[in-house]
């Protein structure tokens, strides 16, 4: 190309209000299209036409990235200093506890992403272009700008195309747009308000498709320049982290700082005051740093997701990022897109009525003989009209018709009926209007005087207001003898009445909404679609329509402004892609947690800024790619299942984290307080590792126990303020529990080092393996809430592990010795009444602060 030709990539030509042969000119194309030659020049130039797809990282990174994890880097950090000092065993056990929790974390989301790649589905891959004056079949990722491009119906739009001529040309951009009714495109050059792709009727625009009709098309754009590609290169560079990730980066922060404050505390009482061995005391203290490090809480959280997946892959829905589950069920806010999700995406025959809008049976049977007879390729509201119901109509001998154009927006077709001829009209209202002079009601007809026919004009637009695409149907009789028929015969025709069509909801829509809503999960509607039938369907539904605001008013707000405009409406209308991100953004600002539905490419952007982007397997691949849950089934009666699951798997988790915060911080209480008096140390590192390694096993249970079914009606987000309080409060507990095991030690038993050790590490393992049964419900254990078998048997298994210890070979790897019945008998005594403490601090705390 010369340098006096623009770049053809960008808008600085208009493409839109030019001729056919401007276009040639600028694009040094013709009819007979490009050169191979020319073309593989172009490709060079322009790239390939496919959109941006985010860098796969190898199987390498994406391990290597779980390692990255501050609890994994922490007990690596300690296991490298207990490796360095010679502390092997520790340094296995710690090493073991990193290496369980990343590659469980590892395998459960490679095989999740792998699923939801099998269900990536490619749509058509070639396209029909001119090339060296014929046509051929190309790969879509080959088209360059200049490209001829032959259009048949069902066919996918490859590229960013300007109509240079067309034929009954109807596409359907529902999936950029959000509008239900395929919208009709022209060859002919046109100047728009704005560049929205709702206006500019000559540009078939990438990942739409062709209804019905044909075309030629010149390649405007292509890859990234595209609508689509601009759009999937925004998905690529955005930043991912939904309310799950932070709550856990906040949560684990919390713990290391306590653990830090603690470390050095305990360090420094061990090694300086005491005037003990220094390396001795720095490696106890790393021992404490593990014992309060959740180690376990990636392996767990992993775990109780996984299990959640399963769950609810058995229901068809797959999770494709496990985080997304939590989030599934901690959202309180759902926005949806309309069409596609709640409705059916499919048009269908509403109403057909009279002039005064009550039912009548003739209008339809004329619309459907219209219908039946046209030879012309059927659109979608015929298909509709037919498909509505089956009306017996070969009485009807056809004698004639008149095509349908874009210019009179009708067509009519001829029939014999009781020895005449009818012409049958069926189009635009407003067209149909203009060529009637006559109207019928209730089997009589009226003459159309103009007061007559702007009462007609207003039951017609009350019928627009209420979301119905309208058509009129009208119709006149002819002598038989006339045979031959144009449109100059559609004139004083008779008006029958009207045609109403609806893209309806979901039958399962209501239901869902209504079961969401009891959840405590609040409903906005944001579509690409017009405000009249966005009304319509939020009313069909349920949905309490609070405010309206449509995309021109969201650009006109600032970000402030939104944040309040997004807190008192319901309904969005006419969004486009950007806008539909920038209320997610908004209420994100709010402090909701957010879930989308959709399943378009206009969905992708808020797809991927929501916290939990759902969508479904028929949807686009830029939609099914950008969210993190896909629903195999259509009915969404599985939203409420998938809330369910999640509320299930966040509380299983917050049931390892309360135990596991407050049981640990106790136990370093202890081992502070214990440090200022003790004059050795309260619990060798070894045990201290062996005792966190076994407590921890214990808790893998947790993931297959039941929740309370209060804790399910309500969103439940991370609230890392009341853990904080949880710890604080409840922790303490479990150390006067501790120092009074002390006391008996020390004063009863005149217990020795070993002993001393040993007798501690029981009552601690026995204190934290069993209080989780306390802590997983809101009720009284066991005669209220009981807890799944497996974390019983798993409780009762490592409190026997724990038991048996001293008494075998084994235990004096550890440092352990064996115990007197007494103490034993003393030690069940101080388990019983920690845990029955336990449980009153418990109701108190959740009387004064509620049950998270």
């Amino acid at each position: 190309m010369n340098n006096k030709k623009i770049k053809i990539q960008n808008w600085d030509f208009d493409y839109i209000s030019c001729s056919a042969e401007v276009l040639f000119e600028r694009f040094e194309t013709s009819l007979k299209g490009l050169t191979d030659e020319e073309a593989k020049k172009r490709l060079r130039e322009y790239g390939y036409n496919e959109p941006a797809k985010k860098k796969k990282r190898t199987v390498f990174f994406q391990v290597l990235s779980k390692f990255l994890n501050p609890l994994v880097v922490v007990l690596l950090i300690i296991a490298g200093f207990s490796l360095f000092f010679g502390e092997r065993i520790n340094a296995v056990i710690v090493i073991l506890m990193a290496l369980l929790s990343v590659f469980l974390s590892f395998i459960q989301e490679y095989r999740a992403g792998k699923e939801a790649e099998r269900l990536s589905e490619m749509v058509r891959a070639t396209a029909t272009v001119y090339r060296n004056g014929k046509a051929k079949e190309i790969k879509i990722s080959e088209l360059v700008p200049g490209d001829i491009v032959d259009l048949f119906a069902g066919d996918m739009i490859p590229a960013d195309l300007r109509i240079i001529s067309c034929k009954d040309l109807f596409i359907n951009q529902a999936a950029l747009t959000g509008e239900s009714f395929p919208v009709e495109k022209t060859a002919e050059p046109i100047k728009p308000k704005n560049y929205s792709p709702v206006e500019l009727t000559n540009i078939a625009f990438m990942g739409s498709s062709v209804v019905s009709g044909t075309a030629l098309g010149i390649v405007v754009k292509t890859g990234l320049a595209t609508q689509f590609g601009q759009l999937s290169r925004r998905l690529s560079l955005m930043p991912v982290e939904s309310a799950f990730e932070k709550g856990i980066k906040r949560f684990t922060w919390m713990m290391i700082q306590a653990m830090l404050v603690l470390v050095v505390l305990i360090f420094g009482i061990n090694a300086f005051f005491k005037k003990g061995d220094i390396i001795q005391a720095f490696l106890f203290s790393l021992s404490v740093a593990v014992g309060l490090t959740p180690q376990m809480l990636p392996m767990i959280v992993t775990l109780n997701l996984s299990k959640g997946a399963i769950a609810m892959s058995k229901k068809e829905v797959i999770v494709k990022r496990l985080n997304a589950i939590q989030n599934f069920g901690a959202m309180d806010m759902l926005c949806t897109d309309k069409t596609g999700t709640l409705t059916l995406d499919k048009i269908v025959l509403e109403k057909h009525c009279d002039v005064v809008r009550n039912d009548d049976e003739d209008v339809l049977r004329l619309a459907y003989i219209n219908s039946f007879y046209q030879t012309g390729l059927k659109n979608i509201l015929d298909r509709a009209i037919l498909r509505h119901e089956r009306i017996l109509v070969k009485q009807y001998k056809k004698i004639d018709e008149v095509p349908f154009d874009f210019s009179r927006k009708m067509m009519s077709v001829i029939v014999e009926v009781n020895g005449k001829n009818r012409l049958i009209t069926k189009g635009a209202p407003e067209e149909v209007f203009k060529r009637c002079t006559k109207y019928e009601l209730d089997g009589e007809i009226f003459d159309m005087e103009q007061l007559i026919l702007t009462d007609l004009k207003t039951e017609y637009d009350e019928l627009s207001a209420d979301g119905f695409r309208v058509l009129a149907v009208a119709y006149k009789d002819f002598d038989k003898t006339k045979e031959r028929f144009s449109k100059d015969d559609e004139q004083d025709l008779v008006l029958k009445g009207y045609i109403a069509f609806l893209d309806p909801p979901k039958p399962t829509a209501k239901k869902t909404i209504d079961n969401l809503k009891r959840l405590g999960i609040e409903f906005k509607v944001l579509t690409g679609d017009n405000e009249l039938v966005t009304r319509k369907i939020c009313s069909e539904v349920g949905l309490d329509v609070k405010g309206i605001v449509t995309g021109e008013q969201i650009d006109k707000a600032n970000d402030l402004e939104l944040k309040e405009l997004v807190k008192t409406s319901s309904v969005f209308a006419r969004l486009s892609p950007l806008q539909k991100e920038r209320i997610i953004n908004a209420l994100h600002a709010n402090g909701r947690i957010v879930g989308y539905l959709g399943d378009g490419i206009n969905d992708a952007p808020a797809l991927k800024a929501a916290d939990v982007g759902i969508s479904v397997n028929n949807a686009t691949d830029i939609a099914k790619e950008s969210a993190d849950i896909i629903l195999l089934k259509k009915s969404l009666m599985v939203l409420r299942d998938g809330v369910i699951e999640g509320r299930k798997t966040f509380g299983n988790i917050l049931k390892y984290v309360k135990m596991g915060s407050s049981s640990n911080f106790g136990n370093m209480f202890s081992m502070t307080g214990a440090s200022l008096f003790l004059p050795f140390l309260p619990m060798l590192p070894i045990q201290i590792l062996l005792n966190n390694f076994l407590y921890d096993l214990s808790q893998v249970a947790i993931s297959t126990d039941s929740v309370d079914e209060e804790y399910l009606l309500k969103p439940r987000p991370w609230n890392v303020s009341y853990i904080r309080k949880f710890m604080v409060i409840l922790g303490p507990i479990s150390s006067i529990f501790d120092f009074l095991t002390f006391a008996i030690l020390l004063f009863f038993f005149k217990a020795q080092e070993a002993f001393f050790h040993t007798g501690w590490f029981l009552e601690s393992l026995f204190t934290q393996t069993l209080v989780i049964h306390v802590i997983r419900t809101g009720k009284v254990p066991f005669l209220e809430s009981k807890s799944s078998q497996f974390l019983v048997f798993a409780s009762i298994y490592i409190v026997t592990i724990g038991l048996i210890l001293p008494f075998i070979p084994l235990g004096k790897y550890f440092g352990f010795v064996m115990l007197p019945l007494e103490y034993l008998l003393v030690l069940g005594i101080i388990v019983v009444l920690y845990l029955f403490m336990a449980q009153k601090v418990k109701a108190w705390f959740i009387k004064r602060y509620g049950y998270e």
